[in-house]
């Protein structure tokens, strides 16, 4: 058993106004660390020290930022199978989608690192003669990222080194469930040399470490990946505080399976995106729209990709069904399944569990009137909904508050266009997956499901100002 301390304005140091909390192993139940927390000190030396260091941090050239971000991308890739354990561990990721997280997070450090060289500016056309108008994207300042238990190595990392390398100083809030995860971020970081004080990793609770965070004026904005609950109380606070954010939250997210697609192929992708990592990721597809023509036989289909998959010890690669996050989720999935059965709706597949780990579970002939429709499980269910032609399809796809993810299947390229411009959703993909992501795409939802944009160049977006300068270089007559 280890204990981890806090990564604090560049130093791995012990807490002294927080707490030494557990870290529960969620495949066994027992303890996989104790994790040093933050107090008020800690808050106060990491705001002050990130503030002091963030300006020297802008002024360096462009491949300075570069060459760090590099190294740390290359400390991870040289230690991924020791922090791919330590995923497992802490989390209850199943070994493919932690190797998986780790070697997209090697590509997060090396995509940060080029845009260093691509904060830029622009010149536009003079109102005035003799005027030269143009303007540039300066760093925020303190960025506050907080981050989630689900990808907590990417998730956070997406924010932390696309706001270092628009030369901003950050402060990372690891989810309470997957403290360790941001702290080896910090690992990367230290071990590449990233300038003291620039970054802090404060675990502790939301309400208390989080709350403080948010409120302090030296914090200039907040990056979230979390529930919509949170994300909504933090943009209220971020409001009355005049502070920008970058919110990625919840989704209940669609796939359309149209009469003439091909059936097998649907059948997999839609099985990938509602049971990849226990359904415990804000895309997963936990709402199946099948059109009537093709109910019952994809259902038949999809029945059986259901029930074979390996639930187990999520150190084995051939485990695809690991542990929730704690066994407490596991009666938000009961509430859904029973509310649906009460409903109409029947349970094909599933509905138990044993400690933390939820057999992977089926609804058919789900319907608006119940709770699974709208709320997000976060876990291994899906359902089965039923629609009248391809417009009730739509229909059903657009009747939910959430909006990040969506995906259609269907040969009809054509029709596949005109639905994706007609679907609620930040993210649309045709004959794909809802859980896509890319380091060069915009990534984000609409509703409930977020505000803004996240990676490449769209996160440096929303990591930096706009300031518009004109210099008058020309003789110009005032009015008065």
């Amino acid at each position: 058993m280890n204990e981890y301390k806090l990564y604090l304005a560049g130093e791995w140091a012990e807490t002294k106004s927080g707490k030494i909390v557990d870290d529960i192993n969620p495949a066994t139940g027992g303890l996989f660390a104790k994790v040093h927390t933050a107090g008020p000190e800690e808050i106060e030396k990491a705001l002050a020290a990130a503030e002091a260091a963030q300006p020297a941090w802008a002024a360096l050239l462009p491949e300075e930022r570069e060459a760090v971000l590099l190294r740390a991308a290359d400390y991870l890739a040289a230690n991924m199978e020791r922090m791919c354990t330590e995923l497992i561990e802490e989390t209850g990721s199943c070994f493919m989608k932690a190797m998986g997280e780790l070697a997209e997070c090697v590509n997060v450090f090396r995509t940060a690192a080029g845009e260093c060289r691509r904060v830029d500016g622009g010149v536009v056309p003079a109102d005035i003669q003799g005027q030269l108008s143009f303007y540039v994207r300066l760093p925020v300042g303190v960025v506050l990222g907080i981050g989630p238990f689900n990808y907590p190595f990417l998730l956070s990392l997406n924010k932390v080194a696309l706001a270092l390398a628009a030369g901003n100083a950050m402060i990372l809030k690891p989810a309470s469930d997957s403290p360790r995860s941001g702290l080896l971020i910090a690992e990367c970081l230290d071990a590449a040399g990233l300038p003291k004080g620039l970054f802090s990793v404060l675990p502790g609770p939301g309400g208390t470490v989080g709350d403080a965070l948010v409120r302090d004026p030296r914090i200039k904005m907040i990056a979230f990946t979390g529930s919509t609950q949170a994300g909504s109380e933090i943009a209220v606070k971020a409001a009355q505080h005049g502070k920008r954010c970058a919110l990625e939250m919840g989704g209940k997210n669609p796939i359309i399976v149209l009469n003439d697609a091909d059936l097998e192929k649907a059948a997999t992708i839609a099985l990938f995106g509602a049971y990849f990592h226990q359904g415990q990721i804000c895309m997963a597809t936990s709402r199946v729209i099948v059109e009537d023509g093709v109910y019952d036989k994809f259902s038949e289909i999809f029945e059986a990709k259901v029930r074979a998959l390996r639930c187990g010890d999520p150190h084995s690669p051939e485990t695809i069904i690991g542990p929730l996050i704690r066994e407490s989720q596991c009666a938000v999935l009961d509430e859904h399944i029973r509310d649906a059965c009460e409903k109409g709706a029947k349970l094909v597949c599933g509905g138990t569990h044993k400690g933390a780990f939820y057999a992977p579970s089926l609804l058919a002939d789900v319907t608006p009137d119940m709770k699974v429709f709208h709320e997000e499980s976060f876990g291994p269910l899906t359902s089965l909904i039923r629609a009248k032609d391809a417009e009730d399809a739509l229909r059903l796809c657009n009747l939910n508050t959430y909006g990040l993810s969506a995906a259609i299947c269907t040969q009809d390229v054509s029709k596949a266009m005109s639905y994706a411009m007609r679907m609620e959703a930040g993210m649309v993909h045709i004959n794909d997956s809802t859980v896509m992501g890319s380091r060069r795409a915009p990534f984000g939802g609409v509703k409930a499901s977020g505000i803004g944009r996240e990676d490449s160049s769209f996160s440096v977006e929303e990591f930096t100002v706009c300031r518009w300068i004109t210099l008058q270089y020309g003789e110009r007559g005032y009015p008065v």
